[in-house]
């Protein structure tokens, strides 16, 4: 009896240990310990990745996407993989409150933590929501997880088989001793051509705002460091820098770097030729269909003009019978001759 509950103190010591410095805690749960399939382990051998190494998780509505990040020997992160999202909720934009059924967009942290084993959705791992960024709008919301079971109710919702695949990388991961892993999350992939397509939404200035972060990862392969002032994204901001969600950002959070400069001019030049370019087809369909429905509104005048002058000639279209004018005198009936 005094050895059982020596062993169970030392699991719990142990386990403490691991929250405490990052790590990974094993769970019971024989869903969350399966094995990563030896085909994922030979993509990472032949991309210069680990089961261990770093990660990222980027996901895309508009396209149903959640992509797997390793990082190479060399440094910059690789894909590993693309899964299909089954479901997510809502429509494009951030979540906003507690049962909008939105499922949220931006940057956030999952560590050890936020991983479930013991997901009624076979497994799963919460999103973070909210961040200080959604705190900063007063945003709410609960339980926003990655799971299985292809259902969602605000999440983003993978099969069982996909679910287990990432499950597996996050736990490879903080086994090897990474402490948290980033999640990115888009509302489509972010192109200049994307972005014109959806000028006129009204979160066009966050989607602008989180493409910053989407263009430093697009540029070196890294996943940026994010934190939050003036109640926006801010990247790759230096060191010991403290920043306040509601309070002005330092001038020191705004330098670019000169490729990231130049990518954001051009795309910002690519992108208002892209709403141009939009704005003059829609113009030009509306006028197609303006001369589409005046030609068919006039042949339909020309037939009523040629019916009614045809009638005219040869009827009134009242069974058959003959107009009659009134100015001109009926002809009486001849007499019949009286009998005999």
């Amino acid at each position: 009896m005094l050895r059982s509950i020596l062993l169970v103190f030392a699991a719990f010591v142990v386990a403490v240990s691991l929250a405490a410095c990052g790590g990974f805690a094993p769970s019971p749960n024989a869903k969350a310990n399966k094995p990563l399939p030896s085909a994922l382990v030979s993509r990472l051998s032949s991309i210069g990745s680990s089961p261990g190494a770093a990660m990222m998780v980027r996901i895309f509505k508009e396209s149903s996407e959640l992509e797997v990040w390793k990082q190479t020997s060399a440094g910059p992160f690789k894909l590993v993989k693309s899964y299909q999202i089954c479901a997510w909720s809502g429509d494009l934009g951030p979540k906003i409150k507690e049962g909008d059924r939105q499922s949220p967009e931006g940057f956030y942290t999952i560590t050890p933590g936020l991983m479930n084993p013991n997901s009624n959705y076979y497994l799963a791992f919460n999103t973070g929501f909210p961040n200080k960024f959604d705190r900063a709008y007063g945003r709410t919301g609960s339980d926003l997880m990655v799971h299985g079971d292809c259902s969602s109710r605000g999440c983003y919702s993978m099969t069982d088989e996909s679910i287990a695949e990432i499950y597996a990388l996050a736990r490879e991961t903080f086994k090897g001793g990474n402490a948290s892993f980033q999640l990115q999350i888009f509302p489509f992939r972010m192109t200049a051509d994307n972005l014109a397509r959806h000028a006129k939404s009204p979160n066009i200035s966050f989607w602008k705002n989180i493409k910053s972060g989407y263009d430093r990862f697009e540029l070196a392969r890294t996943p940026p460091t994010w934190d939050v002032c003036d109640r926006q994204y801010v990247f790759d901001v230096p060191a010991g820098t403290t920043l306040e969600a509601n309070a002005a950002c330092p001038v020191s959070v705004a330098s670019l770097s000169p490729e990231l400069q130049a990518k954001q001019l051009a795309d910002d030049a690519a992108m208002e030729k892209a709403v141009s370019d939009l704005a003059a087809r829609e113009a030009r369909a509306a006028a197609e269909a303006q001369k589409a429905a005046d030609t068919k509104a006039a042949a339909k005048a020309r037939g009523e003009a040629i019916g009614s002058f045809i009638g005219g000639m040869f009827g009134s279209g009242d069974g058959g019978q003959k107009a009659v004018d009134p100015s001109v005198e009926a002809p009486v009936p001849a007499t019949r001759p009286s009998p005999a």
